[in-house]
Formats: structure tokens, sequence, C-alpha cells
């Protein structure tokens, strides 16, 4: 009696051919307007950005090569140099602010407390108002408490830090509090379980446990609170405009409270157009810096990381 053969089996999920091959067919179709989209919307203008910051222009379309002469410029700038120092010390503040209470509130929401799903949604809404909108409610209320004192958010550098600062960490802590319960979720109980019946304190659990286990969190949140403080350009527009100016070695006009992306924008559109390759060499020396800041930031806290 002949033996019959068995049917072969066919695998499933994305390791069969039936599927993978339609897929490579189709792959074009499906991601070919978003790899134009992106060429078009991003790289193009990339690229092009580059050029222009060795270039003196006031439209795209005549443009004049000078070199590295706007980047000679730009390490000569003391609004440029005034500006870095002050987001600098925004950025440090800031991420050290959101990050720790971010966490801690995270921490306290997944302790099981009564009303922990509302507490969340709370927290997380200012996420959802535009920068300039928030800049422009803070600074009403700002003003209104300072009237009282004869000042203003606009008169004070100090006061101009700090409100940034707290508008800041207003809206961005209900975000970063989301990725910390996420982490914090996924925590496995066991591990947990086995740290109570070792005897550890609650503190021993949070630094020893809890929080190595946490750092695949710390990367994304630190990585996000670092660039946004960087790049924070809308409430600072809208809050204080950069503060009161001031004159600098009698040549430069420097704005107290005006943070980088500030300057490259009132460099850019100000009333002098042919400094546009100089505020477009800026750009991309900000640009340089952010990247450098952000991927060493990325390789130390993963170094950290732990594999559960």
């Amino acid at each position: 009696m002949a033996k019959t053969k068995k049917p072969r089996r066919v695998e499933g999920g994305f390791s069969s051919k039936l599927i993978k091959k339609p897929i490579k067919n189709w792959f074009l179709l499906f991601m070919g307007p978003t790899i134009i989209c992106f060429v078009i919307g991003f790289v193009w203008p990339f690229i092009q950005g580059i050029y222009l910051s060795f270039c003196k222009f006031r439209v795209t379309t005549k443009v004049e090569f000078v070199g590295i002469q706007n980047y000679i410029s730009v390490f000569q700038d003391p609004t440029f140099f005034h500006a870095f120092w002050y987001t600098a010390l925004y950025t440090i503040v800031s991420v050290v602010f959101i990050n720790v209470i971010a966490f801690a509130i995270a921490y306290i929401l997944t302790k099981g407390i009564k009303g922990s799903n509302i507490y969340r949604t709370v927290f997380f809404m200012p996420n959802l108002i535009g920068g300039i909108v928030l800049g422009h409610i803070w600074s009403m209320i700002f003003d209104g408490i300072l009237s009282k004192f004869n000042t203003s958010i606009l008169l004070s550098t100090n006061l101009g830090f700090w409100g940034l600062v707290i508008v800041m960490c207003w809206q961005q802590i209900g975000y970063m509090m989301i990725l910390y319960i996420a982490g914090l979720q996924a925590i496995p109980e066991d591990m947990m379980e086995a740290a109570s019946i070792d005897g550890a304190t609650g503190m021993q659990q949070l630094f020893k446990v809890t929080i190595p286990n946490m750092m695949s969190s710390f990367t994304i949140c630190l990585f996000l609170s670092l660039s946004n403080g960087f790049k924070l350009f809308d409430q600072n527009l809208a809050l204080n405009a950069g503060g009161q100016p001031f004159i600098w070695k009698g040549t430069s006009q420097i704005k107290t409270t005006e943070m980088l992306a500030l300057n490259i924008y009132s460099e850019f559109y100000g009333s002098n157009t042919a400094a546009r390759g100089f505020a477009q060499a800026k750009a991309v020396v900000f640009f340089i810096f952010v990247a450098a800041l952000g991927l060493l930031q990325l390789k130390f806290t993963r170094e950290k990381e732990v594999q559960q």
C-alpha cells in the first residue's frame, strides 16, 4: 500500500512566503508616499539649510557664498553665547524638576491609591495645551500676581527664568508621568515580592530594585525633556518675548531671558534681513550641539539599563 504524503505545513505569521511576497510587492506603494514626503519635508530642507549657512542672502533664490564667515561670526556673537548659557541653565534646572516630580507622582499613583486614574488624567491634561496659548495664559497669571508687587514677568530676569521653569514643569510633568507609570508597571511583581521577602525596606526596594529596572524609562524621559528644554521657543516667545534688552559693550543688544531658539528666530526675521545666513549658521551649530548632547545622554543611560 502506497504511503500518502502528508500535506506540507505552511508556517503562519510573517515567516510565511505567502505573506512575505505580497508585502514585498506592495512595499513601494505604501511606503513610497511616506518616503517622498519625508525627503521633501525634512531631508531636502535640512540639506538646503546647511548650504545656506555658508551664504549671505535675503531670499533663498539669490544667495552669495561666503564660506565659513557666518560661523566665525556666530562664535564672536555675544547674544548667541548669552542665549546659549541661559538655555543650558534653564535646561538643567527644568530636566531635574520635571523628571524628579514626574517620577514621584508616578510612583505614588502606582501604589493603588483611590482615584489614581482621575489623578493621571488631571496631571496629563496640561500637555494637551499648545505652547503659545500656554505662555499667554501663564503670562496673565504671573502678571496678575506680580502686579501687587509693582513688577512684571517681563522686567525681572530671575522671575522670567523661574516663570519658564514653572510653565514647562506644569506642561510636561504629566506626559513624563505616563511614561514612568508604564515603566513601573513593567517591573516583574515576583522581583518586588522577592525583595520584600528578603527583608528589603521601602527605600531599599526603590533604589536597589525599582530605579535600576526603570532605566529604560529614564532614558526616554531624559532625552525628551533634555531636547525639549533646548528647543523651547513658543513658551519663551509668548511668556516674556525674551525679556528686557540691554546693551553689551556698546554694540550688541542682548535680551535677558532670550533662549537660543528665540535668538535664532529673532536674528532670521529681524530688521537686518542680510543676516539670515548668519542666523542659519546659528541654527546649524545649535542642531549639532543638541544632537551630540542627546546621543551622549542616550549612550550613558542605556549603559545603565538592566536586562529583565
